[in-house]
């Protein structure tokens, strides 16, 4: 029998799962932390409708996910967001050097890998995981709710902290170009000497890609959009950036390439089907595939596409990475 697991309310999903829910309390070590079935069950909860996002799920696929979280990183998670102190002291013992490590890989590729910006970077999450608001002086919901068990809670705390860089670098004004180079660094754009006159359409070819790219970027995934800042925003290569995140090279490269493939295949999609109208704006015809090409053509010559702008778009609509 499938169960609508995002209806449910707690009392109802512990109800029907409390023999599970117990087993898992026992085997995370929730007693350690002085962590309580109702709260570890709540957290359960969050992270099966997470994971299943209101998709009927049968009972043996809850149980099989669950059992395969990472259970003892989602119990001090749990103990943590609650402001339980020892548990809070053990996070700060155990985690603080790997997220200093993390915060001077994200600098070395600036030039800033001195100690004072490392851990400003790196104790800059301590606030929000703990939940405090500007102040200080009012408790907030805090980041551990985000955590869900589903990864290592040291390649979650990474992947929120190489957010936090890249939220940064949003705030420049740089304008870079989305082609690839050969996969290893960044690559400076050069732009096109044209030996011909300009299409004067050329101008209405690019508002369409313009408007295109940065729809597509807008419905990548955060870490799609996170990966692609660091490639052509930081300029980190591609061991940097997996040092940052904990991946192999090969693993960024493989990503970075299918974001690519998946832009171009979007935005040629976008392209096809046409503008609506919109502002007193008559719609547009979709481009007939040559019209795609010249339009890819005109962005390659001397198109300063606002990425910085396009990411920060994308990225409002989106959390602390999932984990």
């Amino acid at each position: 029998m499938a169960h609508d697991t995002a209806s449910k309310s707690l009392p109802t999903f512990f109800s029907e799962q409390a023999g599970l829910v117990e087993e898992l309390h026992t085997t995370a070590g929730c007693a350690r932390w002085g962590v309580s079935r109702e709260c570890f069950a709540e957290a359960l909860r969050r992270s099966v409708e997470k994971r299943f996002r209101g998709t009927p799920a049968s009972t043996a696929e809850i149980e099989n996910y669950l059992r395969a979280l990472h259970l003892e990183d989602l119990a001090l998670a749990c103990a943590c967001s609650v402001g339980i102190e020892p548990a809070w002291e053990f996070f700060v013992s155990q985690y603080r050097p790997g997220l200093r490590a993390a915060a001077r890989a994200i600098l070395r590729a600036r030039g800033r890998t001195d100690e004072a910006r490392v851990e400003e970077l790196a104790d800059s999450l301590y606030a929000d995981l703990y939940g405090m608001g500007p102040s200080g002086s009012a408790r907030e919901k805090s980041l551990f709710k985000y955590f869900h068990g589903r990864s290592k809670l040291s390649t979650w705390l990474r992947s929120v902290l190489a957010q936090r860089h890249v939220d940064a670098l949003r705030a420049s004004q740089r304008n870079v170009s989305l082609d690839g180079d050969d996969g290893e660094s960044p690559g400076k754009f050069e732009p096109r000497v044209e030996s011909a006159p300009r299409d004067p359409e050329r101008s209405r070819y690019l508002a369409r890609l313009d408007a295109a790219l940065t729809e597509a970027l807008a419905g990548l995934a955060p870490r799609e959009r996170m990966v692609l800042a660091f490639y052509y925003m930081d300029q980190l290569t591609l061991a940097e950036i997996g040092r940052t995140l904990g991946d192999h090279e090969s693993t960024v490269s493989r990503q970075l390439e299918r974001t690519r493939r998946l832009l171009r295949e979007r935005v040629t999609e976008l392209l096809l089907r046409g503008a609506p109208g919109t502002d007193g704006r008559p719609a547009e015809p979709g481009f007939s595939p040559a019209q795609v090409d010249l339009a890819f053509d005109y962005a390659l010559e001397d198109w300063p596409f606002d990425l910085p702008r396009a990411l920060a778009n994308g990225g409002s609509r989106a959390g602390p990475p999932d984990g």
